[in-house]
């Protein structure tokens, strides 16, 4: 049973994480300090630096949470999907319970705006595809294993993954210079594009009287 002094960190830790990313949303990620954080919890940096590494670790936060589940919802999918449609239903169902996923951190719609904003910054953007490379490099060990295939030998779950991560590079810059900013859009474009990886990669894409 949680105990009164781990709740209290909890809340802590809750209440750093809020205010960064709304400081982060509303006036830059560059031009916020830690001090600026703190002083909106009311807390020293000695508390911050508890929680959080800085900046950064902050503003991936939330982010971090939804790769393991993502993670994880690969690994619980049956095994008679073919890869790249476990990692579409994985993906959709990540999107699918999402508010049950952060909103015991921060409002849904907060991560979406930080969202935009890692796309628009260009230090978190870079720090974005790192990790991005590193969790596709699990995916592919993870399919690798479920296929029963050596990922160093066989390019194939590589190949799957790297096509599905270039799908969702394409989904996170189309829905983040659209008009729609909402969660409903960003579920709608993720299975729309995933929807059409086969005809994009095997099918024409002219009319017959243009070839």
């Amino acid at each position: 049973m949680e105990t009164l002094r781990e709740r209290k960190k909890q809340r802590t830790r809750e209440a750093l994480l809020r205010a960064a990313l709304e400081l982060f949303t509303t006036q830059g990620y560059e031009q916020t300090t830690v001090d600026e954080i703190v002083e909106a919890v009311d807390v020293s940096q000695r508390t911050f630096f508890r929680y959080f590494a800085g900046k950064e670790d902050v503003a991936f936060a939330v982010q971090s949470v939804t790769e393991e589940h993502f993670v994880a919802a690969v690994r619980a999918r049956p095994a008679r999907e073919a890869p790249l449609e476990a990692l579409r239903q994985a993906v959709l169902e990540g999107w699918d319970g999402i508010r049950e996923t952060v909103e015991s951190a921060v409002p849904v719609e907060l991560y979406l705006r930080m969202y935009r904003t890692i796309e628009s910054t260009p230090a978190l953007l870079a720090a974005h595809l790192l990790r991005s490379a590193a969790t596709e490099e699990r995916i592919a060990r993870l399919l690798a294993e479920r296929e029963g295939v050596d990922v160093d030998a066989d390019p194939r779950p590589r190949l799957a993954v790297a096509v599905f991560g270039g799908v969702m590079r394409v989904t996170e810059r189309q829905w983040c210079t659209g008009d729609d900013f909402s969660l409903e859009a960003m579920r709608q474009l993720t299975a729309s594009y995933l929807d059409q990886v086969s005809s994009a990669l095997t099918g024409n894409w002219g009319s017959a009287e243009d070839r």
